[in-house]
């Protein structure tokens, strides 16, 4: 990798952060969970990044940070389909009994 090439990859990551950071900002806060929750399975490309380092590595530091990077990479992708899980278990109707032991429950307490 010559200097050109290393100032094109590290202009191109400055101006990707800066347009996430940009993009992110202008998201409203009600809206900020559920979309970023959805969004990092994107971190899936994080993944496939990692086995191409191990593909083209030969050292033992980029074993290391493809490992580094595929494990937090999973565990983003895991995290956020769990995430998205707890936010639409909110969102299902109580089944019926469960609703009637309920407005039974507050009625004993009221008395």
């Amino acid at each position: 990798m010559n200097n050109l090439d290393l100032l094109t990859a590290i202009t191109v990551f400055v101006l990707s952060g800066l347009v996430g950071i940009e993009v992110i900002s202008k998201v409203p806060a009600t809206l900020h969970t559920p979309l970023m929750s959805g969004s990092n399975s994107v971190h899936g490309i994080v993944v496939i990044g990692a086995m191409l380092i191990v593909a083209e590595s030969h050292t033992w530091l980029g074993y290391v940070l493809a490992f580094v990077a595929m494990a937090f990479g999973a565990m983003n992708v895991v995290g956020g389909y769990v995430v998205t899980d707890r936010m639409l278990e909110m969102f299902k109707a109580k089944p019926a009994a469960q609703k009637n032991q309920s407005a039974e429950q507050n009625q004993k307490e009221e008395v």
